[in-house]
């Protein structure tokens, strides 16, 4: 079992900065990846990013060059630096822990979200 707490969101103006953090209640090395994930109101849940246990990063192309996605396995965190927010970006952001099994099966952790709003 994964405990997931996140941090960092809140209101900014359109062309800010925030900065989520994802504080794990285990160690994460062995995790397969971490993420971010979004919904918007009326919206299905979408992925921002993710950061595989190599370290290779995954971005939806509306986040890319704008975003970046981090871990830090030392400190059991996963952080999203967020440029150039736009109001599209307002959403529900939720950090993620999952894990696949040789069968082919993918375990799925969740935080409880953060709230981003941008305002134009």
């Amino acid at each position: 079992q994964v405990r997931l707490v996140e941090s960092g969101g809140g209101l900014v103006q359109a062309g800010g900065s925030l900065r989520l953090s994802c504080a794990a209640s285990t160690s994460i090395f062995s995790i397969d990846a971490m993420g971010w994930y979004r919904q918007a109101p009326g919206k299905q849940r979408e992925l921002v990013a993710t950061i595989a246990r190599s370290g290779s990063t995954n971005y939806a192309d509306s986040v890319k060059g704008r975003f970046t996605i981090s871990r830090d396995n030392a400190k059991n965190t996963v952080s999203l630096q967020m440029n150039s927010l736009r109001p599209e970006d307002t959403a529900v952001y939720y950090c993620n822990a999952a894990n696949t099994y040789s069968s082919g099966s993918t375990l799925h952790y969740w935080g409880q979200g953060t709230q981003v709003t941008v305002s134009s």
